[in-house]
């Protein structure tokens, strides 16, 4: 009996160690120099090199407050929300910062926040991009019970990420 729950034991625990994703990776190339790759943490934005890009639009974006308050009327923090993005694009490095002040600001939980980073062919290492069909970046993908209710792709059409979030989540 000891002998079957050990094996047990050790079969638990190998299935554990094979399932799990790899996050924060950071690859360094020679022709682009330093960049996120698959699944990350907002902490990776407030390291260099990717600091001052995140800081600069964070800090310099004026929230529609109004806009802010009535997101947090619609409960925004029971949606899910993904977001590809590329470290080396120039919309991410605007509106991605831009997204995490509206949702600092709305008090958004980052555990239902999940960020992927994509190289310049759109692709992450585990090929989440194929599933929600990214072509551009950034997107950012609101999910309601794991289905997609909508999304931003590049750049807001009502010009504020804040608006068109509460478009999508008053439909």
């Amino acid at each position: 009996m000891k002998k079957i729950i050990a094996l047990i034991v050790l079969v638990m625990t190998l299935n554990s160690c094979a399932e799990k994703v790899v996050i924060n990776r950071e690859v360094d190339t020679t022709e682009y120099g330093k960049m996120l790759l698959g699944a990350q943490s907002l902490n990776q934005f407030k390291k260099e090199p990717y600091k001052p890009w995140y800081n600069e639009s964070y800090n310099i974006y004026p929230t529609d407050k109004p806009t802010i308050s009535e997101l947090k009327k619609a409960k925004i923090n029971s949606y899910n929300i993904t977001v590809f993005l590329g470290t080396w694009c120039g919309d991410s490095h605007k509106n991605f910062p831009r997204l995490m002040k509206i949702l600092d600001e709305t008090k958004f939980p980052e555990s239902k926040l999940h960020i992927i980073a994509v190289n310049r062919k759109k692709q992450s290492p585990n090929g989440e991009e194929v599933k929600y069909n990214i072509t551009k970046v950034p997107t950012i993908i609101v999910q309601k019970y794991g289905k997609e209710i909508g999304r931003i792709t590049e750049e807001p059409e009502s010009g504020y990420i804040e608006k068109d979030l509460l478009q999508i989540i008053k439909k």
